[in-house]
């Protein structure tokens, strides 16, 4: 591994264990004798017999880890968490069980961002403990990204299925996470709110890890404990765009026809006390980076995306773009350089029949290598730069990598394979053009979510 690569992946892996979810609960929730105390809210604990402890996503099963251990002996506890497969084995101290008496559910496969018909079933379980929960009852919410996948409940009209179709025909149109959300919420029993409204406990707080750009609590894992300010209006908007010849199920459209607008208002005055926190977001993830990028000795430019950003290839050429200006500026001060963005882009699908592997991070760099290569880079230029993009939970789409690397080496092993760049980005093959020239990035589960961070180093050679 080269100098370059090592630094790059070692300042990205510094953005994620920044953002680490057991991490990040434990400095959030600390016991201060009898009081339970949350960011800035306090809890008496002779004012609750038990916490319930509900949620899902990527990082719920470190969610939870962190929240039992800084809970101890404090009030019981007891829940139930939709995680996925393979981070539901949790860690244990002495031999016992650190997720404690909240079950760890796993609700889809590894590596498949999709509901399923265990993901419903839990999810099931999850509004049946809200509903059973008493006025003696503090619920406590885990919320992360992937919670949309992970807590699927849909609507009595249609049938998972249907919402799969609508998911994969969104997702392969290119649309971004808001407009996915947004249906997503208006066809569920539980998003947009139904967790809270369904919620019979005399409190709830929701500890949220933000995978959603500007942080909006009513997006993120679609927002199933906070009120919804969208409307099925909107929801319907997003698919006429989309799908302006209705090739969707009727029973989707039917549903949203079908949905009444109800005064969120008056329904907030029924439901229990509730508040939601970000813990932790992309900004800190790249923030961090930015810290590590500066102790090795780089100078360093920082930027964390409100919005979305629009296509993958287009961040990429722009990654691109900046790394060529940095290889070639001419200063008397020019020395080490180093770009970290966070963010999260949008990638549109090739037909299936045609269709490779990969992820918008994968791609991202595929398009950033195309770029580069329409640039008559030197030898000694591309010994010089280093790409990388992943996504801070160690997946990048239905794929086993986070992301990828793009450095000498693998310009050199596409070089002598004489690879097509052009055809694997057309098709959505980037993963199997990193695996055959060294660039993937594989760091597995990391039990955190807050979308993507991608970092540029150039160092010129002596």
């Amino acid at each position: 591994m080269t100098k370059l690569r090592q630094d790059a992946i070692e300042i990205w892996n510094a953005g994620v264990d920044a953002v680490r979810a057991e991490t990040l609960v434990q400095r959030e929730v600390t016991i201060d004798e009898d009081r339970l105390v949350i960011g800035t809210h306090q809890w008496k604990r002779c004012d609750f017999d038990r916490i319930l402890v509900v949620g899902a996503g990527k990082a719920g099963a470190a969610m939870t880890q962190g929240l039992i251990a800084s809970i101890g002996q404090w009030l019981p506890v007891s829940g139930w968490v939709n995680v996925p497969e393979g981070t539901e084995i949790p860690n244990s101290v002495g031999g016992k069980s650190r997720s404690g008496q909240v079950h760890l559910h796993p609700a889809r496969p590894a590596g498949m961002n999709e509901p399923t018909v265990e993901g419903v079933w839990g999810t099931d379980q999850i509004i049946q403990q809200v509903i059973a929960a008493g006025k003696r009852d503090l619920c406590i919410a885990l919320i992360s990204g992937g919670g949309s996948a992970l807590m699927p409940a849909p609507l009595g009209a249609i049938t998972l299925a249907d919402k799969l179709e609508v998911t994969r025909f969104l997702s392969a149109a290119g649309a971004d996470i808001t407009e996915l959300n947004t249906v997503r919420k208006h066809l569920s029993r539980v998003k947009g709110g139904g967790l809270l409204l369904a919620c019979q406990a005399a409190e709830m707080i929701t500890l949220v890890l933000s995978d959603v750009l500007g942080d909006p609590l009513d997006l993120i894992a679609s927002g199933p404990t906070v009120i919804d300010p969208s409307t099925p209006e909107q929801a319907m908007e997003v698919l006429h765009a989309y799908d302006p010849e209705k090739r969707l199920p009727d029973s989707v459209y039917r549903a949203l026809n079908n949905a009444k607008l109800q005064n969120m208002q008056t329904q907030v005055s029924a439901v229990c006390s509730h508040t939601a926190l970000v813990i932790g977001n992309n900004a800190v993830a790249v923030d961090e980076a930015g810290i590590i990028a500066e102790q090795k000795g780089y100078n360093h430019v920082m930027h964390s995306a409100r919005q979305s950003e629009g296509a993958a290839e287009d961040v990429g050429r722009k990654l691109a773009e900046m790394a060529i200006h940095m290889l070639r500026v001419q200063s008397p001060t020019h020395h080490n350089d180093c770009l970290i963005t966070g963010g999260e882009p949008t990638v549109t699908l090739a037909p299936e029949a045609i269709r490779g592997l990969g992820g918008r991070n994968q791609q991202l760099i595929l398009q950033a290598y195309q770029t580069l290569l329409t640039s008559d880079l030197s030898e000694q230029e591309w010994a010089s730069l280093c790409l990388l993009s992943g996504g801070t939970d160690g997946e990048d789409g239905p794929t086993d990598a986070a992301g990828a690397i793009l450095d000498a080496e693998v310009h050199h092993n596409a070089s002598q394979q004489q690879l097509d760049v052009g055809d694997y980005l057309t098709r959505n093959d980037a993963y199997r053009f990193f695996e055959q020239t060294g660039g993937l990035l594989k760091t597995g589960p990391t039990g955190t979510n807050v979308c993507d961070v991608r970092v540029v180093v150039v160092a010129p050679q002596a």
